[in-house]
C-alpha cells in the first residue's frame, strides 16, 4: 500500500504551523542561537527533530518535561536512553549535590569506583573494568585493547549497526562489498580498511568474514536497537559464540541501549558469554559515563601488553574518566534508578504501549507492525518483522516519520526523532501510556484514510 504524497504534505505543513504558533519563545531562541551555534542548535543530530525548530527544555522531571512556552510533554524519547532512569532521579540527585562539595575530579580513585566496579561484576558476570565518559569512548577503547592482545588489524561490525561515532562502525554493505555509510563525515580511513561488515543473523557470512584469520574483534548489540529493533534468531548468539571462539577472535557486545531488557541487560537475560562488554548513557541517571568490561582471561592479556611507562599515551582514556562526579551518579543510579523493581514497573507499561500501537495499526488496516524489548518499543512501517538491518531500513520513510513524530509533539508526546522509538520512565503511568496510544489512534486512522 502507497500513502498519498500530497496528502502527506499538506498534513505535514498543517502540523509544521501548528507547532511554530505554540511555540514562539522557542522560536526566539532558534533565531538567537543561530548567531552563536552552527545551525543553531549545540549538537547538529537535533537539527532532526520533526518541527521547524526543536523545542527548548525549561524544566524535566521523572518522565515529563515542559518546554520554555510551557507546553508539558509525556517524554517517551528520555535522551534516546540517556535519561532512560527519568530525569533527575533523587538519588542520583543528592549524590551528585554530595560530591559537587567534595571535589568533581582528581585523576585518582574513590571508593564509589570500587563499589561500581563489584555491581558491574555482579550485573554482567564479567570480573574487570574500565570506566570512560561515553559508550562511543568505551567502544573505541575496547577495540583498540582488542587489536592489541589479539594482533590482529580488523573488526566485524553488522550492516546498519550503530556505536556511537566509532569510526569503525561508519560502514554498510553493498553488492561490491563493504562500503562506507551515507553521510559518513571526514573518516579517517575509508572503513573497509579497518573493518568487515556482515549482516544481522547470517551465519554463513559471519563464518566468511572471520575465516581469514585478522578479525581481533566482533562488536554487536546483542539485539540491533538503531535501525528499529531487529532480534537474533534462535540459536543465534549461541552460533556467534562458538564461531568466534573457533576463529580466536573476541566478542564485544554493546549493551548502551539493550539494558532496557533488565538489570543486567539483554546479557543476563539471555545468558551471554561476551569477552568484553560496554555501556553507557543510562549508568549514571544523565552524567556523562561509561564502562567497558573483560572475562579474566582477556584483563590478563591487557596487563601484559601494557607498559607503566606508556600507560597514559597508549589511547586508552582521558583526563575526566572515572572522575569522582562521574563514580558518584553511576554508584546512585545503579543503587536506586536501575533496579529490578524499576524494570518491573517500566516492562509492564511497555507492553501496554507496544498492545495499543498494535491495536490501532490493525484498526487502520496499516502495513506497520511493533515490536518491544523490555521497557523499549518501536514501529516500523512494515509489515513483518526484518532479520537484517537492511530489511529494517527498508521500511523506513523519512517523510512518514517526521509527520508522525511533529503529530505527536504537538499532542503532548515527544518520541524518539531518529526512529519510531518509545522508551518508559520508571516514573511513567498508566495515563501516560493510554495518551500516546489515544494519539497513535487518531494519526493512524488519518494515515490510513489516505492510502491506497
Amino acid at each position: 500500500m502507497a500513502i498519498d504524497r500530497s496528502w502527506l504534505a499538506g498534513v505535514m505543513a498543517r502540523e509544521q504551523h501548528r507547532f511554530s504558533d505554540a511555540h514562539p519563545r522557542s522560536a526566539v531562541l532558534f533565531e538567537r542561537a543561530r548567531l552563536s551555534l552552527l545551525g543553531g542548535v549545540p549538537m547538529n543530530w537535533m537539527s532532526k527533530w520533526p518541527g521547524a525548530f526543536p523545542p527548548f527544555v525549561a524544566d524535566a522531571r521523572g518522565g515529563r518535561f515542559t518546554c520554555v512556552d510551557g507546553h508539558d510533554y509525556v517524554d517517551l524519547c528520555l535522551g534516546d536512553t540517556g535519561a532512560m532512569t527519568g530525569h533527575s532521579p533523587a538519588a542520583t540527585v543528592t549524590a551528585i549535590q554530595r560530591q559537587v562539595t567534595r571535589g568533581l575530579t582528581f585523576m585518582l580513585p574513590t571508593e564509589d569506583a570500587v563499589w561500581v566496579g563489584e555491581e558491574l561484576q555482579r550485573r554482567f558476570g564479567l570480573p574487570f573494568w574500565q570506566f570512560a565518559l561515553t559508550a562511543t569512548d568505551a567502544n573505541r577503547f575496547a577495540l583498540r585493547l582488542a587489536r592489541q592482545i589479539t594482533h590482529r588489524p580488523k573488526v566485524i561490525v553488522y550492516d546498519y549497526c550503530y556505536h556511537g561515532t566509532v569510526d569503525e562502525a561508519f560502514i554498510t554493505l553493498r553488492d561490491e562489498g563493504g562500503v562506507a555509510r551515507d553521510g559518513n563525515l571526514g573518516p579517517p580511513v575509508d572503513p573497509a580498511v579497518t573493518t568487515r561488515v556482515v549482516a544481522w543473523n547470517d551465519l554463513d557470512a559471519l563464518e566468511a568474514a572471520l575465516a581469514h584469520g585478522d578479525v581481533a574483534a566482533v562488536l554487536a548489540e546483542p539485539v540491533m536497537t538503531n535501525i528499529g529493533i531487529v532480534e537474533p534468531d534462535p540459536g543465534y548468539h549461541d552460533a556467534l559464540r562458538d564461531l568466534t571462539r573457533q576463529y580466536g577472535t573476541l566478542l564485544i557486545i554493546d549493551e548502551t541501549h539493550t539494558i532496557c531488557a533488565g538489570p543486567g541487560g539483554y546479557t543476563r537475560e539471555a545468558s551471554l558469554q561476551p569477552d568484553m562488554l560496554v555501556i553507557g548513557k543510562a549508568i549514571a541517571g544523565g552524567i556523562p559515563a561509561g564502562t567497558y568490561g573483560f572475562t579474566a582471561d582477556v584483563a590478563a592479556r591487557i596487563a601484559r601488553e601494557i607498559e607503566l611507562e606508556h600507560c597514559d599515551v597508549g589511547g586508552i582514556g582521558g583526563t575526566l574518566a572515572g572522575n569522582a562526579l562521574s563514580m558518584a551518579a553511576m554508584r546512585a543510579t545503579l543503587e536506586s534508578a536501575l533496579t529490578t523493581e524499576a524494570f518491573g514497573h517500566t516492562i509492564p507499561l511497555a507492553e501496554r504501549w507496544t498492545s495499543g500501537v498494535q491495536s490501532a495499526i490493525d484498526a487502520s488496516a496499516l502495513p506497520w507492525h511493533v515490536t518491544r524489548l523490555g521497557c523499549r518499543a518501536e514501529y516500523l512501517f512494515g509489515p513483518d518483522r526484518p532479520r537484517t538491518g537492511a530489511q529494517a531500513a527498508a521500511m523506513d520513510d523519512f517523510e512518514l516519520q517526521r509527520f508522525t513524530h511533529l503529530y505527536a509533539l504537538n499532542r503532548g508526546v515527544l518520541l524518539t526523532p531518529f526512529h519510531n522509538m518509545a522508551l518508559v520512565a520508571p516514573q511513567a503511568t498508566v495515563a501516560d501510556i493510554d495518551r500516546h496510544t489515544q494519539v497513535f489512534e487518531e494519526m493512524a486512522a488519518e494515515v490510513g484514510a489516505h492510502q491506497s
